[in-house]
C-alpha cells in the first residue's frame, strides 16, 4: 500500500509515470533550477529512473528519499494536474527524522499549494510515522521558500554561512526544523 494524502485542493502520492511530463517541464524551467540539486537540462531518462527507483510503499527508508506529487483535485487546476511535489528523505543516521523539500510548477506560484502540501506532509509524518524532527534548509536568497517554511511552521534553527559549495559558488543555508513537541502545540 502506498501513501495517498487528500487535503482539500490536493491528493498527495508517489510520483509515477504519468507524472514524468509534467515532472520534466518544471524542473527544466531555469528559474525553478537554480536552487535546487538538478540543472534546467533534466530529461526524462532523468525523471523515469527517479520514479522506478522510489520505494515502493512511498515511505522511505533510513537514507532513501520519496518524491510525493502534488495533484490539484478541484477548481481549475482538474482533474488530477500535477502542480509541483514534495521529496520526503528519511535520515539515515538518525532515526525518525526526516527532512523535506518542496517544488512548485511556476503556472501554480501564489496559490497556497506549497503550504497545504507540507502540511499535509509533515502531519502525516508526525502522526503516522512518529516523527521527532522534521527539517528543511534552502539557499538564503531563496526568500519565497524561506518565508514558506515559517508560514508552515518550521523554526529557524541557524544559518550556514557560506557554507554550502553549490553551483561553482559559495552560498549560505538557512536551516528551518520542528520538533513532535512543537508540533504537538500548533
Amino acid at each position: 500500500m502506498s501513501v495517498i494524502l487528500v487535503t482539500p485542493r490536493l491528493e498527495i502520492s508517489p510520483l509515477d509515470v504519468a507524472d514524468v511530463p509534467a515532472f520534466v517541464a518544471y524542473r527544466r524551467v531555469p528559474a525553478i533550477a537554480r536552487y535546487q540539486s538538478w540543472e534546467s537540462d533534466y530529461s526524462t531518462g532523468d525523471a523515469e529512473a527517479l520514479v522506478a527507483a522510489q520505494p515502493a510503499s512511498g515511505i522511505p527508508q533510513p537514507g532513501e528519499w520519496v518524491q510525493l506529487g502534488l495533484r490539484a483535485t478541484s477548481g481549475a487546476d482538474r482533474p488530477r494536474v500535477l502542480v509541483g511535489d514534495v521529496a520526503v528523505g528519511a535520515d539515515a543516521s538518525q532515526p525518525h527524522s526526516y527532512e523535506l523539500g518542496v517544488t512548485l510548477a511556476p503556472a501554480h506560484h501564489g496559490r497556497g499549494y506549497a503550504a497545504e502540501a507540507l502540511r499535509a506532509v509533515i502531519d502525516w509524518l508526525m502522526a503516522e510515522r512518529g516523527a521527532h524532527r522534521v527539517v528543511m534548509q534552502g539557499d538564503a536568497r531563496n526568500t519565497a521558500v524561506l518565508a514558506l517554511m515559517r508560514r508552515v511552521g518550521l523554526r529557524h534553527e541557524g544559518t550556514i554561512l557560506e557554507g554550502d559549495w553549490f553551483k561553482g559558488e559559495w552560498t549560505t543555508l538557512e536551516r528551518f526544523a520542528l520538533l513532535r513537541r512543537e508540533w504537538a502545540a500548533l
